[in-house]
């Protein structure tokens, strides 16, 4: 959509670079809180809506300290050590083909909604329940599956199965909770999908990226740095606009118009096509 693309230009050099590094570094040192001590995690850290409407601000951010394994002792560290990695791999993926301002926005979304999901609850029913990151997490793999319907996960290391399977069960699982569930769960589980329905939303053309298109993306980028100073190397035909008129800026050629006619992206489906004598069609 227009918005969130102009949003970008206007943000987009404020985005954290890396989050998923910094995501997996918080879960690791909530597998450690956990060894040490899990009820810290309850009482000063989880997020709560009547402890953040009385001052405690941090739990807006020390909620994600929550690991994915919060089984005590040395087999929950193992078992974090394993699936901490996958997360990170989860959100590196989508970063490199959203960008840093794309992926920090879905993340951020998550985030926003679980706060408000708390305050409301609070102010509301006068429910004091902690919500934690875990179906925020569902919603990363969930992406990844709406990417990537075709790539394989491997369960337990040695069963591969494709991402559209696994977010089939998972989601309907997690649905069962939420008709089932109590008000903490239907709140977190709501959330979680309406962070994926909201960004998707907003993006409708972000799944038409690849790996592939990443690519030639960077290499035009880099030819870009490359030109001469005070000369361009892409000019539509119809509107005589370059890649100087924005970061954003995509250029094609038409496979139809007889001759090097080159478009962007607003007059590539919608320009008159030339034809070999020189008309247009």
């Amino acid at each position: 959509m227009r918005f969130f693309e102009e949003l970008e230009r206007k943000l987009g050099r404020y985005a954290i670079r890396d989050l998923p590094r910094y995501i997996a570094i918080m879960y690791g040192i909530g597998t450690v809180i956990f060894f040490l001590s899990p009820s810290l995690y309850s009482f000063f850290l989880c997020l709560d809506g009547r402890a953040v409407l009385h001052g405690q601000i941090w739990r807006v951010i020390t909620f994600m300290l929550y690991p994915p394994v919060t089984m005590t002792g040395l087999m929950g560290i193992l078992l974090n050590m394993m699936i901490i990695p996958t997360y990170y791999m989860l959100g590196s993926t989508l970063e490199r083909i959203w960008g840093a301002f794309r992926f920090n926005v879905y993340f951020l979304l998550g985030i926003v909604g679980h706060v408000a999901g708390a305050v409301a609850a609070y102010l509301i029913w006068g429910i004091s329940m902690p919500l934690t990151p875990v179906f925020l997490n569902f919603s990363l793999f969930i992406a990844v599956a709406l990417m990537f319907p075709e790539a394989q996960f491997f369960i337990w290391g040695v069963l591969p199965v494709k991402a559209k399977y696994l977010a089939t069960a998972e989601t309907a699982l997690y649905l069962y909770e939420f008709i089932r569930g109590p008000v903490i769960t239907k709140l977190e589980v709501g959330l979680s999908l309406l962070n994926v329905i909201v960004f998707f939303a907003l993006t409708r053309n972000v799944q038409k990226f690849s790996p592939k298109e990443i690519r030639r993306k960077k290499a035009f980028k880099a030819q870009v740095k490359m030109k001469p100073a005070g000369r361009t190397r892409h000019r539509c035909a119809v509107c005589g606009r370059t890649e100087e008129d924005g970061p954003q800026m995509e250029f094609r050629f038409c496979s139809k118009c007889t001759g090097s006619y080159e478009y962007c992206q607003d007059h590539l489906y919608t320009h008159q096509h030339v034809t070999g004598s020189g008309g247009e069609v």
